[in-house]
């Protein structure tokens, strides 16, 4: 596909198929309902000039294709080239990894949390990550993606010079979260009344010049964030963040193929303690699916009919749980693995049935698992060593 063509959540090149299906080795059990997922054959040992990565908590992930991928994490970034088994360590910095964007095997971004609270350092690869450079800052925390190697966005902010320079693209006036731009000229954002009892989901198709509403809601809930992508002109995802209480989070999906002219409600999570799902009112019976988990994981779009979501639930032994859709969201299907790790969920995929999934913890080891079969099964890919202690 053309560099321009990239979504925001997509592989940038086409994924290797591995052969498909899990093993069910009477020996290495599979994740089904248990929370444990069949041990990965060791991996062959590095030769000695490759360098294994630094240990530690993952804080970013990214994909060029199912084998190889971009990890980072506190004070380090490393490239994995056989599909997470080995590792070999790139750059060794003081900084959190707060992002990677890969827009190919090659060419690869990544975002440094500098203690600065309006910009992130920015730095740049073209050779797979064997040498890095730095280019600049990036004005927010948005999400970044780069649809060429001269332009990209976070947020509303735009370059077109590979991250060196950002101007800001006009975007609403009153806004819930961040908006974003699919390209130049497509964006979307959500916005709310002064009395935050009515949502609206707006879209710009001239560079955020003029917005127009192409989904109105009344709501019990208000917006207090948003997770908004896309994979393709016409395509949205919009995740709506509602309230908070009892370690719970409400929170609802909604999902277009056609530039906003319809819309499919994909998920309303109710709960007890957080309230309603914002976009529905108070013991509405929405019909809608809902996600597993008390609140709201990691989302990732990989085409206009398939996105991958997960839940959290830090009440629960083993917090982490997934659910997807193959079909544009009119069905969800939640799926029975469940793992531990009380920090971020980190998902990446290839397709349908290549996925990536690193569950997190301040404490315990961050763990890869893989999956060849849409979620169904996963393997321990990888284990990191246990995040090294905070000294004053």
């Amino acid at each position: 596909m053309g560099s321009v063509a990239v979504p925001s959540d997509m592989p940038a090149t086409s994924s290797a198929e591995p052969s498909s299906g899990a093993s069910n080795s009477p020996n290495s059990p599979s994740a089904e309902g248990s929370g444990n997922a069949e041990e990965e054959p060791t991996a062959t040992p590095p030769s000695p000039s490759d360098s294994m990565a630094p240990q530690g908590k993952v804080t970013a992930l990214r994909l060029a294709d199912f084998k190889t991928r971009w990890a980072g994490g506190e004070g380090w970034i490393a490239r994995t080239d056989d599909s997470g088994k080995s590792w070999k360590s790139q750059l060794e910095h003081k900084h959190i990894v707060n992002q990677l964007f890969a827009l190919n095997n090659l060419e690869v971004w990544a975002t440094l949390d500098i203690g600065d609270s309006k910009q992130l350092k920015l730095l740049h690869s073209v050779d797979g990550g064997a040498k890095w450079a730095e280019i600049g800052y990036v004005p927010n925390y948005s999400f970044l993606h780069f649809v060429s190697s001269e332009e990209g966005f976070s947020g509303n902010a735009h370059t077109k010079d590979g991250g060196k320079t950002w101007s800001k693209l006009p975007q609403p006036a009153v806004i819930a979260g961040d908006a974003y731009f699919h390209d130049r000229n497509n964006g979307w954002a959500v916005t709310q009344n002064k009395d935050k009892n009515t949502l609206d989901i707006v879209r710009t198709t001239d560079g955020g010049k003029t917005w127009t509403t192409v989904l109105k809601r009344t709501t019990a809930a208000s917006v207090t964030g948003t997770v908004i992508r896309s994979a393709g002109k016409k395509d949205a995802w919009v995740e709506l963040i509602g309230d908070s209480g009892m370690s719970q989070t409400s929170y609802s999906l909604f999902h277009t193929m056609d530039g906003g002219k319809s819309w499919i409600p994909v998920l309303a999570n109710n709960q007890a303690g957080s309230g309603p799902a914002p976009g529905y009112k108070t013991g509405q019976e929405s019909k809608v699916p809902s996600n597993t988990g008390s609140s709201p994981g990691a989302l990732y779009v990989v085409n206009p009919k398939v996105a991958f979501m997960g839940g959290q639930c830090m009440a629960c032994d083993l917090p982490n749980t997934m659910g997807k859709t193959t079909d544009g969201g009119k069905t969800w299907i939640n799926l029975s693995s469940k793992f531990p790790g009380y920090g971020t969920q980190l998902i990446a995929a290839a397709d349908a049935e290549h996925l990536w999934w690193i569950n997190t913890d301040n404490a315990e080891p961050s763990i890869i698992y893989t999956s060849t079969d849409g979620g169904e099964h996963w393997k321990v890919t990888h284990t990191f060593d246990k995040p090294q202690p905070t000294t004053e």
